[in-house]
């Protein structure tokens, strides 16, 4: 049976994860994470996408990003990897794949998740107890929205704007989430989105989707179908 196209939709935020293949290292060293990441803003730039938050991890990264079409998101992924995957090759002197498969992407309601997918994101190293702090590590937007270090590969989306009228407002109340941390419920509930190819949002978030798609996004209901007594 093929597989379901994506779920992409223009102009609407998505939380993308990548692995390494069987789990494999994709970053050695800072010359490895920093060829990635100018390679991750030139196909953006090229395709029209605009990165709200990203980390890169040793064996897997995530990205949240927004299209302006259906086929930019699939494409700046594409481009990174003919990019990246053989100067990684030459570099190492390796061959063959890199990645695991297809990356996952999950659709985000913005009003309901951005700002606790950005969290999941950027706090990805403290959870792997790779930093104890978010700003020790380099290879996240965290210091970007933490106004330590603008970033030029990030595009700041509206729902971050909202945090404050001014930059220090933004800044000090992002560093205040973040440090607030996320429940296990917010985590499970973003890492099964993702890892499913899920829509991550509100249940009125999802009926609309299905408006809009004409794909079948909330669960089937159980069981067989009511008959109704034809009248006598």
């Amino acid at each position: 049976m093929a597989r379901q196209p994506r779920l992409i939709l223009p102009n609407q935020p998505h939380h993308i994860l990548q692995r390494g293949n069987d789990n494999q290292v994709i970053f050695r060293d800072d010359e490895d994470y920093r060829r990635f990441l100018e390679f991750l803003r030139e196909s953006a730039k090229f395709y029209r996408v605009a990165i709200h938050a990203y980390v890169l991890m040793p064996n897997h990264l995530h990205v949240l990003a927004t299209p302006s079409d259906e086929d930019g998101l699939a494409a700046m992924m594409q481009k990174v990897g003919r990019l990246y995957v053989p100067w990684f090759n030459n570099k190492y002197g390796r061959s063959g794949t890199l990645f695991q498969g297809r990356f996952r992407t999950s659709v985000i309601d913005a009003d309901a998740y951005f700002l606790a997918c950005i969290r999941y994101i950027e706090l990805n190293p403290l959870r792997n107890q790779l930093a104890f702090d978010p700003l020790d590590y380099p290879w996240s937007s965290y210091a970007h929205h933490a106004g330590v270090r603008p970033d030029p590969l990030i595009t700041d989306h509206a729902k971050y704007w909202e945090l404050g009228n001014t930059p220090f407002q933004r800044e000090a109340a992002y560093i205040e989430l973040a440090r607030q941390g996320m429940s296990g419920q917010e985590l499970d509930t973003i890492n099964a989105a993702v890892l499913k190819g899920a829509p991550l949002g509100s249940h009125a978030f999802k009926v609309e989707l299905e408006h809009k798609t004409k794909r079948q996004i909330l669960p089937a209901k159980r069981g067989r179908p009511f008959k109704v007594k034809a009248a006598e």
